[in-house]
């Protein structure tokens, strides 16, 4: 959870970062929405919304009271998201094939297709040649 906890408080970072360049701009409307930031633990987000944290970490502390002050001044919300349909997993995790054709369709992106590619249960694509070569040393 702490690390869950550390990366919501580097993203608060970066969009706080992003807000304050938006508010310099001179001819850009003051009024800049909340950025919804997506967590998939709800232990996360309940402490995000406590206002009271009681661990022994000081630099978990920093990042708590951080984040607590993004929230409540109305520069991040964080909302819930389920695990499986959480998109950043397509770039921290190794996912079966089903899973990244499936994310990339909801991310709006289209897939390439290999003739010249056999593909292994461990999501590797391997061009045939270089399957026969491995398939050989195996035996």
């Amino acid at each position: 959870m702490e690390s869950k906890f550390i990366a919501l408080d580097k993203a608060g970072e970066e969009v706080e970062w992003l807000w304050n360049f938006l508010k310099d701009i001179p001819y850009w409307p003051k009024l800049v929405a909340p950025v919804c930031i997506h967590c998939d633990s709800q232990a996360v987000i309940g402490r995000a919304g406590s206002m009271m944290y009681n661990g022994k970490s000081h630099h978990i502390r920093r990042r708590h009271n951080t984040v607590i002050e993004l929230v409540s001044s109305g520069i991040i919300t964080v909302d819930y998201v389920k695990s499986k349909d959480n998109v950043s997993d397509l770039l921290t995790k190794g996912l079966y094939r089903e899973e990244v054709e499936r994310i990339s369709k909801g991310m709006g992106l289209r897939l390439r297709t290999s003739q010249k590619a056999v593909t292994l249960p461990c999501r590797l694509e391997i061009p045939k040649a270089r399957f026969k070569e491995i398939k050989q040393s195996c035996v």
